[in-house]
């Protein structure tokens, strides 16, 4: 009898510890959209002139992040810390963007957010824009990091592509390797291009522009987004059926260049194609959802949408503005700077099962803290040389935290950095490190000061530069950049080692170094 109880008990632990594992194993399906604004969403900005029903609606019913932050004001960096967990400026790229037929920056034996969900039982999947490179079959000459492809860059599309996302942990992948506008404009599955060039497209207009390069016949820039969302919804649906968790990244093109809203959406929003394109992926987040409720799967899956950057000057910024509407909201700058608006990104989880509902979070967060927060949801272990930058926010998700992060890096298009703590923010360069006024040779120019110092919370516009009257705080916040660059990563672990040098000091700040001794 008392060894029929032994194992009844063992029986019911077991049971136990089964639910608790399926529970610890939500799907994922993670929404990266390109180029857009904070101010964007209507949930986020109450001045937003550009209507966001379908994604206001995700963020009521589930948390909403004010203080989120891509890991660069541009693409490609951002993609690489949401993958890696690590800061991109570690790696070979140091600053710009790849190309479209750039070579892997992902090295295949680091250890990814995916490899991590397929340690955990999950299917895997990329679906979308990758801008991380993957090795065309080049015929002749060396493959190029350039834009647009030349004469003496050709492309065998018969040959397998190598070391793209199934190099890294992704069981299934569609989708094409650079921008939209970035040729070759081909789709690659699994390795394989679907469709060889038949033709040289070219749009100069100045919204719906890309560079000329050779299409696919089965690639119509128009129907890309729509293709993304509609494969996305078969694999969410097939998934949902097997029962087992699957773990779906869907990084948008859109609303990024080339701004070409379908015929439902032309004029819709009341503001120019580039607010038209934003509703028309609003639209589609609501068909996401959509699918995931009539799979029955909804509650048991983190859905996260977010942006890789700020929104670019390509969305007319000259037409928003007669008409009210700021797509970085209250935060000075855009896309490629190191002012707010190039990395302060919408932030939305709506996950029913775990994390707390109707909530506003203004916890700092980063986009390379997927890989941690994912691992503290299943119970993971991370390797001493993987996600580096990375800190899980799942105690903010529970409503356990306010915050989590000692410190966030942040880094422009031209390679400037800067650092936040609490409400202080240090820019390590004397303009805007980006596109917007003052531009970097502009700033030399106008000798401005090599560093900036910022109050977030007294001045959220970075308008009132503090760095002569807060001494102390700059020396603090420098000296906290230093110590994330010479040791490898800014969470606790051994110290490892980043790709070159990485310079942080802008030119010119050799005196006032001296002179704060630093």
């Amino acid at each position: 009898m008392l060894r029929q109880t032994n194992y009844l008990a063992l029986l019911v632990v077991l049971v136990a510890s089964c639910l608790s594992l399926q529970a610890a194993r939500p799907n994922v399906v993670y929404v990266l959209a390109d180029d857009l604004g904070w101010g964007d969403l209507s949930c986020n900005n109450p001045e937003s002139k550009i209507d966001t029903p379908h994604l206001d609606r995700i963020a009521s019913q589930g948390m909403r992040f004010t203080d989120a932050h891509s890991g660069s004001g541009v693409c490609t960096p951002t993609r690489y810390g949401i993958v890696t967990g690590r800061y991109s400026w570690r790696s070979r790229l140091k600053r710009g963007v790849l190309g479209g037929a750039s070579t892997h920056l992902i090295a295949t034996d680091r250890y990814t957010v995916a490899d991590l969900a397929q340690s955990q039982g999950y299917h895997t999947a990329m679906i979308g824009k990758w801008h991380l490179g993957w090795d065309f079959h080049f015929k002749e000459g060396s493959p190029s990091d350039r834009f647009d492809l030349k004469s003496g860059e050709v492309i065998d599309y018969s040959k397998r592509v190598k070391n793209g996302p199934d190099a890294i942990g992704f069981d299934y992948y569609y989708g094409h390797c650079g921008s939209l506008d970035m040729a070759p404009y081909v789709y690659v599955e699994n390795g394989v291009v679907t469709a060889a060039p038949n033709r040289i497209t070219v749009n100069k207009d100045y919204k719906g522009f890309w560079r000329e390069g050779p299409t696919g016949y089965d690639f119509e820039h128009v129907d890309v987004t729509p293709n993304f969302v509609r494969r996305s919804i078969d694999y969410i649906q097939e998934r949902a059926a097997t029962g087992e968790p699957f773990f779906l990244y869907l990084p948008l093109p859109s609303p990024h260049t080339p701004i070409l809203p379908i015929d439902a959406f032309k004029g819709k929003s009341g503001t120019n194609y580039y607010g038209d394109f934003v509703q028309q992926v609003d639209w589609h987040m609501g068909q996401i959802v959509d699918a995931l409720e009539s799979s029955g799967v909804a509650d048991d899956t983190i859905f996260i949408f977010t942006s890789d950057n700020g929104c670019s000057p390509r969305a007319e910024f000259s037409e928003l503005d007669a008409i009210g509407h700021k797509p970085g909201g209250i935060y000075r700058g855009n896309k490629a700077d190191a002012y707010e608006a190039g990395h302060r990104v919408p932030f939305i989880v709506d996950w029913p099962n775990g994390a707390k509902t109707g909530e506003v979070s203004d916890a700092t967060i980063c986009l390379t803290d997927l890989f941690a927060t994912l691992a503290d949801i299943t119970g993971a272990d991370i390797p001493d040389d993987a996600g580096e930058d990375s800190v899980s926010f799942l105690s903010v998700l529970e409503g356990k935290a306010d915050e989590t992060r000692e410190g966030t890096v942040h880094h422009s298009i031209n390679g400037s950095f800067a650092i936040r703590s609490g409400d202080w923010k240090l820019m390590l360069c004397p303009g805007s490190g980006g596109w917007s006024d003052p531009r970097p040779a502009d700033a030399k120019k106008m000798q401005l000061p090599p560093i900036q110092l910022f109050n977030l919370a007294k001045d959220p516009g970075e308008t009132n530069n503090v760095y002569l009257t807060n001494q102390d705080k700059v020396v603090e916040l420098y000296k906290l950049m230093e110590s994330y660059v010479a040791n490898g990563r800014s969470t606790p672990g051994p110290k490892l080692s980043n790709e070159g040098e990485t310079r942080i000091d802008p030119p010119g700040f050799e005196a006032l170094k001296a002179k704060l001794g630093i």
